[in-house]
């Protein structure tokens, strides 16, 4: 499997928003990910970093 985890970075503090992420859109000044069950959650704000190798996608808030 190749999905990952998505975060929320606070600060020095890392939250996990969903798990099996299966993709991410760009769409009115933030990000949908939908994951392998079908679960969609928006997020307002920009793409932080990617971990390919950890399967990790991070992203940070608008302020």
């Amino acid at each position: 499997m190749c999905e990952a985890s998505a975060y929320i970075i606070d600060g020095d503090t890392q939250e996990l928003i969903m798990e099996a992420v299966d993709s991410v859109e760009p769409e009115d000044g933030g990000y949908k990910l939908v994951n392998i069950f079908g679960e969609q959650k928006f997020i307002k704000g920009t793409i932080h970093s990617l971990s390919l190798v950890e399967h990790k996608i991070f992203l940070k808030k608008a302020s």
